[in-house]
């Protein structure tokens, strides 16, 4: 009796279909997702119970930065304390982050100007263009166009290195002895400035859209806390981020939040 012959089927699976879904996943979540922005430092902000998320758009964020952790600085606490500020618009509408930047570096030279009518800061539009594209700045109005017309990597390195004196926007207890603002009390009446013009709709050359917009980074800003946020290290002392607190409330800008991350349920409460 002659063998029955079983006809060997194909184990090959036909993944045209699988590869077709995986692409439009990967195109959907590439489309959607929101980058992180280059920070000059590492912050590891310090755990709480709060929820409450810190917006994404029309942000003006304070980064502090911590004492060094690498182990080469003989004195880590000489990296502790710098100050970086960075300005985030609406990517969805006509004020963009480069657009909100551009306004706040426009009326911070004005301020910075008039206080300084001897060593006034002068940017090419290259300069200024360079700013805007720039997620987070640190520096003293004195070295602004020195930085800015660094490429992009040399900017970077620059700004990274925390034990150069260059780096940091300068901060005090309050006022100069000449009744002068301190850099980053420029930054913050530039803020204020911007937002309040904005609200007494006396800005020129922008559209309804546009002013209906700041009119909501003024709303943030002013009354409800959201427009402005604190970044600190959970090691950096409390006695340096009073300083950014004490700078905040002596220019008007009374509501801001504390950027922390949010506590497990077995981390310890102090």
């Amino acid at each position: 009796m002659g063998k029955v012959k079983i006809k060997k089927k194909s184990t090959l699976i036909d993944m045209t279909a699988m590869s077709d879904v995986t692409v439009l996943l990967l195109t959907f979540f590439m489309l959607t997702s929101t980058f992180l922005q280059k920070e000059p430092t590492i912050v590891y902000t310090p755990s709480s119970v709060s929820e409450e998320k810190v917006p994404m758009n029309n942000l003006v964020t304070v980064l502090v930065s911590s004492a060094d952790k690498s182990g080469k600085l003989d004195d880590p606490s000489v990296a502790e304390g710098k100050l970086f500020i960075s300005f985030t618009g609406d990517a969805d509408s006509t004020l963009s982050s480069e657009k909100i930047r551009g306004m706040m570096l426009e009326e911070a030279l004005a301020i910075y100007n008039e206080q300084h009518k001897n060593n006034k800061i002068a940017l090419t539009p290259q300069m200024k263009s360079e700013f805007q594209a720039t997620n987070m700045i640190g520096v003293p109005f004195s070295v602004l166009p020195q930085v800015m017309a660094m490429s992009v990597t040399e900017r970077d390195k620059f700004m990274g290195d925390m034990t150069n004196p260059q780096v940091g926007i300068p901060i005090d207890d309050n006022r100069n002895r000449d009744g002068r603002l301190n850099d980053f009390q420029v930054w913050l009446k530039a803020i204020y400035n911007v937002a309040q013009r904005i609200n007494n709709e006396q800005a020129e050359g922008l559209a309804a859209e546009e002013r209906s917009q700041l009119s909501n980074l003024y709303t943030a800003l002013m009354r409800k806390g959201q427009g402005i946020a604190i970044k600190a290290d959970k090691d950096t002392p409390f006695t340096t981020v009073q300083l950014v607190f004490d700078n905040l409330q002596t220019m008007k800008l009374n509501k801001f939040s504390l950027m922390t991350a949010l506590k497990s349920e077995d981390e310890p409460t102090n």
